[in-house]
C-alpha cells in the first residue's frame, strides 16, 4: 500500500476518464468506500485537478525512474555490443541470460553424475 504524500506517476486508465498519463501527481487520500472501484485520489498539480484512481493506474515514482533507467542501461550494451561485434555479449542482453547460470549448466553437464546424485536432483526439481 502506498503511503499519503507520495510522490506518483500515472500509468494507466482502467476506466478510460482521461488521466493525464505520465504526469506526476501526489496520493492525498485512501478511498475507504467499499461500494467503490476506486483505491486512491490523487492530486496531479499540472492539471490542477484531483482524480480518483485504481492501484493499476498509478505507481511510485522510484520504481518509474528505477524501470526507466534500467531501459536505458539495456539499450547502451546493446549498442555498446554492436559497436563492437561482442556477438556473446548482445545474446547476453537480449536473452537475459547470466554467464554463471550458463557456466553451472556447462559444468553439471561435463561432468558424470553418480546414481544417487541424478536421484536427489530429481526429487530437488520435484519438490519446487
Amino acid at each position: 500500500m502506498l503511503h499519503l504524500g507520495e510522490k506518483i506517476v500515472i500509468v494507466a486508465d482502467v476506466f478510460e476518464q482521461n488521466l493525464p498519463m505520465g504526469e506526476y501527481g501526489y496520493l492525498i487520500a485512501y478511498d475507504r468506500n467499499p461500494d467503490n472501484a476506486f483505491d486512491y485520489i490523487v492530486r496531479v498539480p499540472q492539471a490542477n485537478r484531483n482524480f480518483f484512481v485504481t492501484e493499476k493506474d498509478i505507481e511510485p515514482e522510484e520504481n518509474v525512474l528505477r524501470f526507466q533507467a534500467d531501459q536505458v542501461e539495456r539499450a547502451a550494451l546493446i549498442d555498446y555490443a554492436l559497436a563492437t561485434h561482442n556477438e556473446k555479449l548482445f545474446f547476453q542482453v537480449m536473452n537475459g541470460e547470466d554467464e554463471e547460470t550458463q557456466e553451472a549448466e556447462a559444468e553439471a553437464a561435463a561432468e558424470p553424475m553418480t546414481q544417487a546424485e541424478f536421484i536427489k536432483k530429481i526429487n530437488l526439481r520435484a519438490w519446487i
